[in-house]
């Protein structure tokens, strides 16, 4: 199995950036999905979750600015992220999930410049 997350960068305050996971390797119905962010220093936090079925749900750091998406036939999950902080500034980590799997990309840098 393997999520490949793409999408990071180096933008400017203000600016949006739109990452995205691709996963492969086994078949993938059923799982959830969902996005999370790692700034230097701080734990891991939740930024949004999308289920099998298209619920989405966001973490406070994800509320407002950020939207996901998903495209289950494309085993693709994507993450909108408009008027990027600086603060935003982190490793970002894409997640797919179901009952006794749990699979985490590798994570991509993306870096918000005031």
């Amino acid at each position: 199995v393997q999520l490949q997350a793409s999408g990071g960068g180096l933008v400017q305050a203000g600016t949006s950036l739109r990452l995205s996971c691709a996963a492969s390797g086994r078949n993938f119905m059923g799982f959830h999905m969902g996005w999370y962010r790692q700034a230097p220093g701080k734990e891991r936090e939740l930024l949004a979750q999308i289920s099998w079925g298209g619920n989405a749900h966001y973490g406070d750091s994800g509320e407002g600015r950020f939207t996901v998406s998903r495209d289950s036939a494309e085993n693709t999950v994507t993450l909108q992220m408009n008027s990027l902080k600086p603060e935003d500034t982190a490793v970002y980590y894409c997640r797919w999930v179901v009952a006794g799997y749990d699979y985490w990309g590798q994570g991509t840098l993306v870096t918000v410049s005031s």
